[in-house]
């Protein structure tokens, strides 16, 4: 090989050695700038979304249940239905499993036109008119406003929804009510309106005479949202 044959095969050499050099060096330079550049996913940096707790809620806890069920209600027809699935719930669940009316925590929503059945019979003789009315429900039998919470009588069997378990029968076996607050102001102002009373004196005699185990809440839909937070099951039954 003459001397201007090497000459040009070590150029050559020097030209690929400085071409790796670079080429490794600009590799590293851009993997660098890439994972910098690179955006950190939300999931990664952000500490989990958890509900806030509220001490007005805690009555939602039910320390000896093994399991939760929220029964949402808005009509009548609904409110029976509830009734007689939570029954049905309480009967599975000791059949089926083995468990006890304790180990389960069953609440019924009564709101919008279901708010007033989780009223006593008084206030259902006294106020029957304007909370059928509110309701938009009749008698069955009668075809007129009930002078009773229809829920709570033992005569009425297939004529309603709840298929002649009593309300009374599943509070018995621990189920409690969340009772709509705003439905009830609303029902205090019609019967204020048809009588001539103060909304504020009539508000008061009603949720002074709430069925019993019923917790009144400041709104339906805000019961059905904490429920869920505090673990519930949600049955939305109409």
């Amino acid at each position: 090989m003459s001397g201007h044959e090497r000459g040009a095969v070590v150029a050559r050499r020097s030209f690929l050695a400085r071409f790796g050099a670079g080429a490794v060096a600009f590799g590293a330079a851009f993997r660098a700038s890439s994972s910098t550049a690179e955006p950190q996913s939300p999931a990664s940096s952000a500490t989990p979304w958890e509900p806030a707790r509220h001490a007005e809620d805690d009555w939602f806890e039910q320390v000896s249940a093994k399991h939760r069920i929220f029964f949402d209600t808005t009509a009548p027809h609904g409110f029976g239905e509830a009734i007689f699935v939570a029954n049905n719930t309480f009967t599975a669940n000791r059949t089926g499993y083995g468990l006890t009316d304790a180990d389960i925590a069953v609440i019924i929503c009564a709101r919008h036109e279901s708010t007033p059945f989780a009223y006593t019979d008084a206030m259902w003789a006294k106020y029957g008119s304007a909370l059928a009315e509110r309701a938009g429900f009749k008698d069955p039998k009668t075809n007129e406003p009930p002078a009773v919470n229809v829920f709570q009588a033992a005569s009425y069997g297939a004529l309603l929804a709840n298929r002649g378990v009593l309300l009374d029968a599943v509070i018995k076996r621990g189920a409690r009510l969340a009772v709509c607050a705003l439905a009830t102001r609303a029902s205090a102002s019609l019967i204020a309106r048809q009588s001539g009373g103060n909304v504020d004196d009539v508000f008061k005699e009603l949720t002074d005479h709430l069925v019993p185990n019923a917790h009144m809440v400041p709104a339906g839909i805000v019961a059905v949202n904490r429920a869920q937070e505090r673990r519930y099951s949600l049955a939305y039954v109409g």
